[in-house]
C-alpha cells in the first residue's frame, strides 16, 4: 500500500529473500546497472507473466545465464558454428535480448517451449556479477522487463514498489541505484533486441539501451559486424 505522497510503504527484498522467494516458484523483480531498466523473473514462464498482468502463455525470454544452460541451447540453433559464437558474445559481452533460429522445433526440451515462438527461441543476455549468487541456483530461469502490461519498464526499486504488489518481491542493490544528479540522469532503457539470421546476418529487431548508446541503429549494428562477425 502507498502513502499520501505516493511512496511506497514495504521495503524491498534481501537478497536471501529473492532467492527464497525465487526457490519457491514466485517471481521477482531485479534491478540492472544502468543503462538498463529492472527485469521480472521466475522459474516458470506462467509466474512471470502473471505478475506482469498479462495472458499465462505468453512467451517470454529464457534467461540464458548459465553455462550448462548454454551448452545445451547452442545445439539448438541453426546457425553454423562461427554464428553461434557470434551469438555468445550478443548475449554474454553485448548484454543483449537476442532473437535465433531452432533447428529442429519438434525436438526442443519442454522447459524451452516457453521462449520460442514461430521458429525463433528469444534469449535474454544479460548477467550482472551481484546477482551471481541468486542465478547460479536455478539454470533455467524466464524473464521479461519489469513493468505491468501498457506501462513502460521500471528504472528504480521505487519504481518497482509501486507498480508491483507485495506478493512479487523487489530486490534493492545499491550498487544499482547510485545517486542520481539533478541533471544529466541517464535514461534508463530495456535492452536492445537482436535478430540472428541462419547466414549470420544481424538485424535489430526492438531499439532499446544499447543502441540507443550509440546514437543510431545503423552505428549499432555497424559496431557489432565490426566486433563479432567476419
Amino acid at each position: 500500500m502507498n502513502t499520501a505522497e505516493g511512496t511506497p510503504t514495504r521495503t524491498p527484498a534481501t537478497l536471501a529473500q529473492a532467492r527464497h522467494a525465487l526457490s519457491h516458484g514466485t517471481a521477482v523483480v531485479l534491478p540492472n546497472p544502468a543503462p538498463l531498466t529492472h527485469i521480472v523473473t521466475a522459474t516458470t514462464a506462467t509466474a512471470v507473466n502473471q505478475a506482469k498482468h498479462r495472458p499465462a502463455d505468453q512467451p517470454v525470454a529464457l534467461w540464458a545465464h548459465h553455462h550448462d544452460t548454454l551448452d545445451t541451447l547452442t545445439d539448438l540453433w541453426d546457425l553454423a558454428p562461427r554464428h553461434r559464437t557470434t551469438a555468445l558474445h550478443l548475449l554474454a559481452e553485448e548484454h543483449l535480448t537476442v532473437l535465433l533460429p531452432v533447428r529442429v522445433p519438434g525436438t526442443l526440451p519442454s522447459w524451452l517451449a516457453p521462449a520460442v515462438k514461430d521458429g525463433w527461441m528469444l534469449l535474454f543476455g544479460a548477467r550482472w556479477q551481484p546477482l551471481h549468487p541468486l542465478l547460479d541456483d536455478h539454470p533455467v530461469l524466464y524473464v521479461s522487463s519489469a513493468n505491468r502490461t501498457g506501462r513502460p519498464p521500471v528504472a528504480d526499486t521505487g519504481e518497482a514498489l509501486a507498480m508491483f504488489p507485495p506478493t512479487v518481491p523487489v530486490l534493492h542493490l545499491t550498487d544499482a541505484e547510485p545517486p542520481r544528479p539533478h541533471t544529466g540522469t541517464q535514461v534508463r532503457r530495456a535492452t536492445t533486441t537482436v535478430r540472428v539470421t541462419s547466414d549470420g546476418q544481424l538485424h535489430l529487431h526492438r531499439h532499446g539501451a544499447q543502441d540507443h548508446a550509440h546514437g543510431q541503429a545503423d552505428d549499432y549494428l555497424r559496431h557489432l559486424n565490426t566486433c563479432y562477425t567476419d
